[in-house]
């Protein structure tokens, strides 16, 4: 078995001043604009032998303090390109006129502590212009509350406040315990179960963050199965079977011919591809047919 990957990378805490230079500064900033998507972890448990730097828990602030450092530094990059733009603008080229409109209703947006990602919405060329300028602010947000034991798995005080501030602006939001999802790591699989239903949960932390990722990036899971592996592709949602093919290797997106497809449940349902095939549930999709999450796909192809 081949699994699919999504990979979380640990960056080192920022501090205020950040987009100024302090603690790790631009290179914290320059760990950020690598990613995808951001997944702020939010401290949500009291406990006196856990040193807060601020001297006490309060979720909302922690998140501004990241927010706030994020949106000075895309302030600064704005702030450079539009300076650039206003000077190009003067030729009185409407469409440089109005490259620099819209700078400037960004820089204005950004100045009132506001996310990139809350301007753009849904409108394509806000999307283009901030991806054009990488903007930290215009990533997706997923929050994770860190909660102690206890508070599995409805929360506390502290994470409805969070999960609050999360559906205002749209944002997803996950609660685990850290200390428990390093428990389950250390535990023999078969003993999981048992662990996780005395907590009241179906399943680790970290498969939920893991799902929750995946819907904030528009991903979903198809299969390939044969004889030696089963492997697991990551893809796009609303991509097409060619499309789809080609993660794979290139030469099964040019010379595609058809997909055979079972749905994920009727695979598990009839436990074998030929099983699946002599029920009648492999069914033959061409070149418009969209990938769903996890079907399991044999790709024909002549190159």
């Amino acid at each position: 078995k081949v699994p699919t990957q999504m990979e979380f990378v640990d960056i080192a805490g920022l501090v205020r001043g950040a987009s100024k230079g302090e603690g790790l500064g631009n290179q914290f900033l320059g760990h950020i604009r690598q990613v995808e998507a951001i997944v702020h972890v939010v401290r949500c448990f009291e406990d006196e032998n856990v040193v807060h730097v601020d001297g006490t828990v309060d979720p909302l602030r922690d998140r501004e303090v990241i927010e706030t450092e994020l949106v000075l530094s895309d302030l600064d990059t704005v702030d450079k390109r539009l300076t650039r733009a206003k000077n190009q603008a003067k030729s009185g080229d409407k469409a440089l006129m109005a490259q620099a409109a819209l700078l400037e209703d960004l820089w204005v947006w950004l100045d009132q502590g506001r996310p990139a990602r809350l301007w753009c919405g849904t409108d394509e060329e806000r999307r283009q212009l901030a991806q054009e300028l990488c903007l930290l602010t215009a990533k997706p947000v997923l929050y994770v509350a860190n909660v102690a034991e206890g508070d599995l798995p409805e929360g506390n005080a502290h994470v409805a406040v969070l999960a609050e501030a999360a559906a205002a602006e749209g944002a997803p939001l996950v609660v685990l315990a850290g200390a428990i999802e390093q428990e389950i790591c250390q535990l023999d699989p078969a003993e999981r179960g048992e662990f996780l239903a005395d907590l009241g949960l179906t399943e680790p932390g970290l498969n939920r963050l893991i799902h929750a990722g995946y819907d904030l990036l528009g991903l979903i899971t198809y299969f390939t199965v044969g004889e030696k592996e089963t492997k697991a592709w990551t893809i796009s949602r609303g991509m097409r079977a060619p499309q789809a093919a080609g993660r794979i290797h290139t030469d099964f997106e040019r010379g595609f011919i058809r997909a055979e497809v079972i749905a994920y449940e009727a695979y598990i349902r009839c436990g074998s591809e030929p099983a699946a095939r002599e029920q009648g549930l492999m069914r033959s999709e061409g070149k418009e047919y969209v990938v769903k999450d996890g079907d399991c796909i044999l790709f024909r192809f002549n190159v």
